[in-house]
């Protein structure tokens, strides 16, 4: 079914919304661009799909279109008039209100398998990575519209490390599958978008144990990311903290981002040892 496309600006001023800058909201409202997100996400007619930040339903009507069902969260109570509204016609679409963080992945699946598709800001995408894979049951995909840098960071191994692209390295396979101009948003901001596409491994490449001492060690090490690793990691390896770091082949004097994956999964295995 090929749908005309929603002119979000107009939406908004007709339900007296005005985009909140804390809650990242920069909606994506050019359909081309739309449509380019669903073709990315690879999106089939058995699929079911979880769209994190539905907004005013723009992306989630397209992805009724061509899914079995679309489940989609909304955190921000003042979008649910006009989100209802353009979702109407759509009798395969559940809106969920709330933090998807607070919701257990039981609530919204009951099988492995399904898709994700976000429109999420950054600082909260690792955590959702975590959440949603460490639950009882796990997508197959993860497709997140974030800044363009971050992404090609992510991919890129030479650059510095960072707590997101640790949680994507450990769960999955990433790709940049297309690029979205910021005069595609509204309103626009000030960089540009890319799609991230995460064809997650059947299994993490840790143990369930030894992803959970990986994040413990790697906040630590993050939440100072300006300290070496010798004064960061102190409040969790104490008195071993030495020890561990020479067994692994890690100069204490080296700071989080300087350590690649194959760097954490050695510091991890000697932290079990």
């Amino acid at each position: 079914m090929a749908l005309e496309p929603l002119h979000v600006p107009e939406l908004l001023k007709r339900f007296g919304i005005r985009p909140q800058k804390s809650l990242g909201q920069n909606f994506l409202a050019d359909h081309n661009a739309l449509l380019k997100v669903v073709q990315d996400a690879g999106v089939s007619p058995t699929d079911r799909v979880l769209e994190i930040g539905a907004g005013v339903g723009n992306l989630t009507r397209l992805l009724a279109t061509q899914a079995r069902y679309v489940t989609a969260i909304e955190i921000d109570n003042r979008l649910y008039p006009a989100l209802e509204a353009v979702l109407t016609p759509f009798d395969n679409v559940r809106l969920v209100k709330g933090d998807v963080l607070a919701i257990p992945v039981t609530d919204l699946f009951s099988e492995d398998g399904y898709l994700v598709v976000a429109n999420i800001p950054y600082y909260i995408t690792s955590a959702v990575i975590r959440h949603l894979l460490e639950g009882a049951v796990s997508p197959r995909r993860i497709v997140l519209t974030m800044q363009r840098e971050v992404a090609e960071r992510i991919l890129n191994r030479e650059e510095k490390t960072s707590l997101l692209s640790l949680s994507v390295q450990v769960y999955g396979e990433a790709r940049i599958a297309s690029h979205i101009p910021a005069r595609c948003f509204y309103p626009p901001p000030q960089v540009d978008s890319s799609v991230l596409v995460i064809d997650l491994y059947s299994q993490p490449l840790l143990s369930a144990g030894e992803v959970s001492t990986l994040f413990k060690l790697a906040h630590a090490a993050f939440n100072q990311k300006r300290k070496m690793l010798r004064n960061s990691l102190k409040s969790v390896l104490g008195d071993t903290l030495s020890s561990i770091l020479e067994d692994a082949g890690i100069d204490p004097r080296m700071r989080p981002e300087d350590l690649k994956l194959e760097d954490w999964i050695r510091l991890v295995e000697e932290v079990g040892s």
